[in-house]
């Protein structure tokens, strides 16, 4: 007796997990608790973007929302920049041109870290050099500063005596891939390969 009292005791708390499973996935019950008791976290979505107010090459303000419903391919990085950025830019480049059509769903943002030096007609000319569809984007100090917060990039400036302006600028080098929504997907490196960048981008698109 003891035994069927025991099988009885576990068959009924199974009865009761599964009733309980079955009543939480009702079509609006989650929405309703969630909405009673605060928003459900979500784990593991990157922090990474959100709103900025830049100016384009022709002097306009260009915001986050401009590029909505497009995906947005973020690199950020300074004119001056000897080396890393070209690199990035020129697979930025290549990687546009082997999507063909379909890159024109893509928003090729380049971001200055150095506003300084790095005004509007000087972003035109330079992005120009590597692909016509690449925008550059200035701003003043904090406006570069704060969309550099909200991307998680490091920036700083270091002393440099070979540069004509006694300076240069540290950071990181990395593209950003921001959904239509302008939500973080992906993001790539100046030396990741330009194959790796297409497959993972005709995926998204």
């Amino acid at each position: 007796m003891r035994l069927d009292r025991r099988l009885v005791i576990v068959v009924v708390l199974g009865l009761m997990v599964g009733a309980a499973a079955a009543l939480f996935s009702l079509p609006g019950l989650r929405e309703r608790l969630s909405t009673a008791s605060g928003p459900i976290a979500s784990v593991g979505k990157a922090q990474v973007g959100g709103p900025f107010s830049l100016v384009d090459p022709a002097g306009r303000k260009v915001t986050d929302k401009d590029f909505l419903g497009r995906y947005m391919l973020v690199y950020f990085g300074f004119t001056f920049c000897p080396d890393v950025c070209p690199t990035g830019l020129q697979v930025m480049a290549s990687a546009l041109d082997q999507l063909g059509p379909k890159a024109d769903r893509i928003a090729p943002l380049f971001i200055t870290l150095d506003p300084e030096r790095d005004t509007p007609q000087q972003m035109g000319e330079y992005v120009k050099a590597f692909h016509p569809r690449i925008l550059g984007l200035t701003g003043t100090s904090a406006e570069i500063a704060e969309v550099a917060r909200a991307y998680r990039v490091y920036f700083k400036k270091v002393t440099d005596e070979k540069s004509t302006a006694g300076y240069t600028v540290d950071h990181t080098s990395i593209m950003y891939v921001m959904d239509t929504k302008g939500e973080f997907v992906a993001h790539f490196t100046h030396a990741t390969a330009v194959d790796a960048i297409v497959s993972r981008l005709q995926k998204l698109l």
